[in-house]
């Protein structure tokens, strides 16, 4: 009996593991794409479906990973480097709000998460950067992570929302529907 338990959690891990390296390997390739209307959607989709399908605690790994290999690998621009901490601490705020309200209401969850995200990531660049870099580059940067974080984060949201639909894990159809 204690086989078939021991089996049946392998499989359990190996799905996740699986699970999880996909969501890891689109996020973290994404920046390849070197197209922004494209890499913030489709990040943000990863951080949206691992957090719908794996739980928090994926979601936050999901959230974590992808900036600083950027960073290195080159990917991100070096003048965003000082944002690559903000950009890591939004992703875990979308995240865990997500993950905290999405099975109540899929869209409240993720324009609240999408929101939070912009919020934090909006105050940060426009009132941080400052210390961090010239004052020029700053307002180029907190350009960038303003508007068209809250745009990429909310289509983000709508490709998750047609993964974790045809994959049936929302819940509760919403009256957009």
């Amino acid at each position: 009996m204690s086989n078939t338990l021991e089996i049946s959690i392998t499989k359990v891990n190996i799905k996740t593991l699986t699970q999880l390296a996909i969501l890891l390997s689109i996020a973290i390739l994404a920046p390849l794409i070197h197209y922004q209307p494209s890499v913030g959607p489709t990040v943000n989709a990863a951080l949206f479906i691992a957090t719908g399908i794996l739980g928090i605690r994926y979601g936050v790994l999901v959230a974590l990973i992808p900036s600083p290999i950027a960073l290195m690998a080159g990917l991100l621009p070096s003048p965003l480097a000082p944002m690559v901490p903000f950009i890591m601490i939004s992703n875990v705020i979308l995240v865990y709000t997500f993950g905290k309200l999405w099975n109540k209401n899929y869209w409240q969850a993720m324009v609240s998460a999408s929101v939070l995200k912009f919020l934090f990531l909006w105050f940060t660049s426009s009132q941080l950067l400052e210390f961090f870099t010239k004052q020029a580059v700053a307002k180029n940067i907190a350009t960038m992570m303003s508007w068209p974080q809250l745009f990429t984060a909310l289509s983000g949201g709508l490709i998750a929302y047609g993964v974790l639909r045809y994959l049936k894990l929302v819940n509760k159809p919403s009256k957009l529907e």
